[in-house]
């Protein structure tokens, strides 16, 4: 049962590394490698409390990225144009 959620995560944040940095090479391999590295790292853990623990922060990430991260574009030497995924989501203090 685990086994399915780790993979269901590992996807979704694939998915939304590609909708996030999308056109920005750099930060769509930084972010890869990143998530890759991250899910390998705990690839051996058997604690299924600990699992769900790494489930949840990898779920927050997730939300986190979705949510937080803007792309700008340099226009002109005094111009930048935001490049917000459509489906985030602003969080307003």
């Amino acid at each position: 049962m685990l086994y399915w959620q780790v993979l269901k995560l590992f996807k979704l944040l694939h998915r939304t590394r590609q909708e996030v940095f999308k056109n920005d090479t750099k930060a769509l391999e930084a972010a890869r490698l990143k998530i890759n590295e991250e899910f390998r790292s705990n690839r051996d853990e058997t604690s299924e409390e600990k699992i769900n623990e790494l489930l949840q922060i990898a779920s927050d990430v997730e939300v986190i990225l979705r949510t937080s991260v803007i792309q700008v574009v340099h226009t002109d030497s005094d111009k930048i144009v935001t490049q917000s995924p459509p489906s985030s989501t602003q969080i307003v203090n």
